[in-house]
Order: C-alpha cells, then sequence, then structure tokens
C-alpha cells in the first residue's frame, strides 16, 4: 500500500504545487487544482482534481501518479461517489467528465462507441434522434456511462435486457500505469471486469454499447399488492403469462397506519382476504408495476392477456408512477442491495421485516429478485450489523446476498459492507494483475482490494 507524505516530510517528492503545476500542463490550468472540501470519495477527501481533455492526457495524469507513487480514483458525475466502502487513500480524483461524445455511424444501427464521461442523459437523446435507445435505465439523475458501469448501476429494463454489462461489446480503458487499451487481455475478460469495479482495475476511457430502436408504444400496468407473498405470487403468474414484461416493478413503501374501523365478519371485502384494507383498515401497502413494450396492436394484446391475470384492481397507464426508476433511500440513510432468485425475494423481504421489527420501504425489479431497502439513517451501526446478520442467513441458502450500498460514516466503519463475496478469489487476482501497486481505487473493492 503506498503512503503519500507531504513535501515538508520527503525530499525525494515534489510538493503539492508541483503536482498541481505538472497536472495543469497536462489538462490545461482550468481543468487542475488542489481539491476542496467536497472532492470526496465515501468520506475520504482527496488532494487534487484533475479533468483531462482526452484519452492521451488521462493516460499523462496515470503516468504522473506512477512517477510520484500516488494513487487515482476516477468519478464520472459523482452521483455515487459515496457508495460502498471509503478508499484507504484519493491523492488524485480523475474526472472523466471532458472524456465524453457518442460516435455512432447512421449505418451501423447495433453499435455505438460513448465516452466514459458522457451523461447517460445526453446518451439518450442523441440516439433517440434516430429512432434508437441505450436500453439502460440507471436510477441515478445526471449519471455518466463511466459511473453506470463502474458500479454495474441498473433499473427498470434489467429484466428485459439485462444490466448495463450485459449491453457492454468493447472497451477502451487506461491501465494503473497509464497504458490505453482497447479490448481484452490474455486470459482476462477486462471488459466484464471493469463492470462493477469502482475504478478499482482501470479507468474506462469509452464503451462500445448494443443500441436498440425505440419502442412504438409503452404501457404500463399496476396492481396493489399487500404482502409480499402476493407479491411472489403475481410475479410467478405474470412471468408465466408469456406477455413479455420489459421490467416487472415493487414499491413497498413503509405503510401509514390508519385507524381500524369495525366491519362485520359477513361484509364481502373480508372474506378470504385477512390482510385486505377493508379489514385492517391500513392502504394498500405499495403497487407491483408491470411495463410492456412494443408495437401499438401487439402492446393492446397483451394488456388485456396482463390484466387477467392481475385481476380486476389493474390500472393501465401510458406514463410511469412517480417513483418508478427511484432508489427508496435517501441520503443519510443506510441503502442494502437485496439479491437473491425471484423465487425466493418474498423470503428475504420478510427476513428483513422480521430482523427490524417492522416494514421496511423495498422497492426495485421483483421480475428478477433484485431490489434496495432502506434503514433509517439514524438507526445504531449495531443494529444494522444485526439486520444484516439476520437477513444474509436467510440468503445464504438461497443463493443470494446482501450489501451495503451506502451507509452513514459510522455504519460504513462498523458492518461488513458486502458479506460472502463468492468471486472474491478471481477479483484478487484480476486486481494483482491490472493494478499490482494498488494505485486505483485502493480499498474500494470487496476485501479491501
Amino acid at each position: 500500500m503506498t503512503a503519500m507524505a507531504d513535501a515538508s516530510c520527503s525530499t525525494d517528492r515534489p510538493g503539492a504545487l508541483d503536482i498541481t503545476r505538472k497536472l495543469a500542463k497536462i489538462c490545461d490550468p482550468p481543468f487542475a487544482r488542489l481539491a476542496g472540501p467536497a472532492d470526496e470519495v465515501a468520506g475520504r477527501t482527496a488532494r487534487w482534481v484533475a479533468v483531462p481533455g482526452g484519452p492521451h492526457a488521462a493516460a499523462e495524469v496515470l503516468r504522473l501518479a506512477a512517477a510520484h507513487d500516488l494513487t487515482v480514483v476516477p468519478r464520472g458525475a459523482g452521483t455515487k461517489i459515496d457508495w460502498g466502502a471509503a478508499p484507504a487513500q484519493v491523492d488524485i480524483m480523475l474526472d472523466t467528465g471532458r472524456l465524453a461524445g457518442v460516435r455512432h455511424e447512421p449505418g451501423a444501427a447495433v453499435l455505438a462507441e460513448i465516452g466514459a464521461g458522457t451523461p447517460l442523459r445526453a446518451v439518450q437523446a442523441t440516439l433517440g434522434r434516430t429512432g434508437l435507445r441505450l436500453p439502460v435505465d440507471a436510477p441515478s439523475p445526471g449519471a455518466t456511462l463511466g459511473g453506470v458501469l463502474a458500479a454495474d448501476e441498473a433499473g427498470p429494463l434489467r429484466l428485459r435486457h439485462g444490466g448495463p454489462c450485459a449491453q457492454l461489446v468493447g472497451v477502451r480503458y487506461l491501465d494503473a500505469d497509464g497504458e490505453l487499451i482497447s479490448g481484452d487481455l490474455p486470459g482476462l475478460d477486462v471488459a466484464r471486469l471493469l463492470c462493477g469495479s469502482q475504478g478499482g482495475l482501470g479507468v474506462l476511457v469509452s464503451a462500445t454499447m448494443r443500441v436498440h430502436a425505440r419502442p412504438a408504444s409503452r404501457v404500463w400496468v399496476s396492481r396493489p399488492v399487500w404482502t409480499p407473498l402476493e407479491v411472489h405470487d403475481l410475479v410467478r403468474a405474470v412471468l408465466a403469462a408469456e406477455v413479455q414484461p420489459a421490467a416487472v416493478e415493487l414499491d413497498l413503501p413503509v405503510p401509514v397506519p390508519l385507524p381500524r374501523r369495525r366491519i362485520p365478519a359477513s361484509h364481502p371485502s373480508v372474506s378470504g382476504r385477512p390482510d385486505h384494507p377493508a379489514v385492517t383498515g391500513r392502504p394498500a401497502a405499495g403497487n407491483l408495476v408491470v411495463l410492456l413494450e412494443g408495437g401499438p396492436a401487439d402492446v393492446v394484446e397483451r394488456v388485456g392477456r396482463l390484466t387477467a391475470v392481475l385481476g380486476a384492481e389493474s390500472v393501465v397507464n401510458h406514463r410511469p408512477p412517480e417513483w418508478w426508476g427511484r432508489y427508496p433511500f435517501a441520503p443519510g440513510d443506510t441503502a442494502l442491495r437485496i439479491e437473491v432468485p425471484v423465487d425466493h425475494l418474498h423470503a428475504a423481504v420478510y427476513a428483513l421485516r422480521d430482523a427490524a421489527g417492522t416494514p421496511m420501504a423495498v422497492r426495485g425489479s421483483a421480475g428478477v429478485g433484485a431490489v434496495h431497502a432502506a434503514l433509517p439513517g439514524v438507526m445504531p451501526p449495531e443494529r444494522v450489523a444485526s439486520i444484516l446478520g439476520a437477513v444474509r442467513s436467510v440468503l445464504v441458502a438461497r443463493q443470494g446476498r446482501c450489501v451495503v450500498v451506502a451507509a452513514p460514516a459510522p455504519v460504513r466503519r462498523a458492518v461488513d459492507l458486502w458479506g460472502e463475496w463468492p468471486t472474491l478469489s478471481r477479483l484478487r487476482s484480476a486486481k494483482a494483475h491490472l493494478d499490482p501497486h494498488r494505485r486505483l481505487a485502493p480499498g474500494r473493492l470487496p476485501g479491501g482490494l
């Protein structure tokens, strides 16, 4: 592990102003500076910020870092800069904002090369002018493509198209020594390794992604839901109905209790539904929403079949609900990500409720068994650790996992963010091969890598 000392403590290293001058020479003066209080990575403050104007300038920044034994952490829009573990050290924050652009040949309707610093919204706007889209809908507003890939951040469309890495065809990236590389290395699928690596294995310069025609019609069909088991049964029915959903999303907010109403036992709403709001006096706990995409006539036909499956309580909309594609947690909360085979998602949600002693807000892709949950930021770290342990004990036998996406600093320091990580040995080998001197975001990856 490298240790950066100030020039006053070492005569063989240049001081902060010298490094700043060298970065300014590489990036141009407006794009290199000493870091400020806001230039943090999960609470760890950087020393410098560099915004290189292109791949070769970014390579020079990395070569400068290697020459002076400095660490580098890439940053896109910073929408997920507080996710995951704090790096052991942040010397240079390499901002990818100028590594932007979309290159798509009109005759090549399948692929587009996209700069890592390009905002996802700009990608969709550019492709949309030719009737195309990138089937990636990450929830972070303002996120860049590089940031989405670095966090492997998927949205509702993951059911139909997979996560963002499923659309990845190739990459151009910089290794820890500043060498610009296109494609993979022998024995390593670097494109896939960079997905979810939080900048710890290489600095993404651009990605070649698959693009698709924009669907002519989009319809959202929603249905109120009351319990995780009901969600389980409905999702199984939807997936078995051959309606080809593009997304199946769940929103289970924390319910707001209402005064109980006295209802005669003979009331028709009581029969067979002990947890129905007519019985409990509570509003519906949440909603299950299915997105259908395609040609107008085809979508209309599939909507008819889907509403037959979801029942009379289903509602057809031509706009998504307000919560669609948004996380259930707010800044300062402890955010959890639960991934489990879809048939076991209800068990994971029940385990979370049991461990917390109360319903927690849960939202995400019920169709693939990947959801996020929010624990209050004021919850003591030991309580969070207890909940994590209980949920993980239920998931381990179901080939699932629960990770802490983001958390207040006391929680981040006190709990195991990752839990069991089945590919840790592979990740350790990749880190040793791609970044043997641990210059890139050291400590950001599972296992302290």
